[in-house]
């Protein structure tokens, strides 16, 4: 029994220190601001350039080619950039398109759904694909299942459900 205590308190000691409040609270906003500004990088001038396009009918019109598919969902045409920029970049860069468009609550939720599903798919792939598994495959499946999930979501929006 004497030697289990020893060998307890060895592993205690043994145990790094927690750092102080002080350099918690450091290390936990530089950490903190870091992310903010790589979020801001992406998102600020994806922004205005959505927001600058909004009022050209460079937008509505190209909103006018995707809104055949984007009704499906329940969302206008334009969203359908939001949805490449998260498919091929990152979410971030897909918030700061939909940002702008105004969208209602409902129609952010159904896009956070699908986005949530299948986003950064390039990126994603690649790494799925270093690990051995069949990364086409794997996002055909996610991309498949981001469309039934809305799909679904907007069925039961119509009916009163969602």
């Amino acid at each position: 029994m004497k030697l289990q205590d020893n060998k307890q308190q060895v592993s205690e000691l043994d145990a790094p220190a927690i750092p102080d409040l002080k350099t918690r609270l450091s290390t936990g906003f530089r950490s903190g601001l870091e992310t903010a500004i790589r979020m801001i990088i992406w998102i600020l001038p994806i922004y205005v350039v959505v927001d600058l396009l909004k009022g050209t009918t460079l937008l509505n019109s190209l909103g006018e080619v995707c809104a055949p598919v984007m009704v499906l969902f329940g969302l206008p045409g334009e969203a359908a950039f939001a949805f490449v920029a998260a498919f091929l970049v990152n979410l971030y860069a897909a918030i700061a398109i939909m940002v702008p468009l105004e969208l209602s609550p409902w129609q952010v939720t159904q896009c956070g759904l699908m986005m949530g599903i299948a986003h950064n798919l390039l990126l994603e792939g690649a790494i799925l694909g270093s690990t051995g598994v069949r990364a086409g495959a794997i996002t055909l499946c996610r991309l498949a299942i981001a469309i039934l999930a809305g799909l679904i979501l907007h069925g039961l929006h119509l009916i009163g459900v969602a």
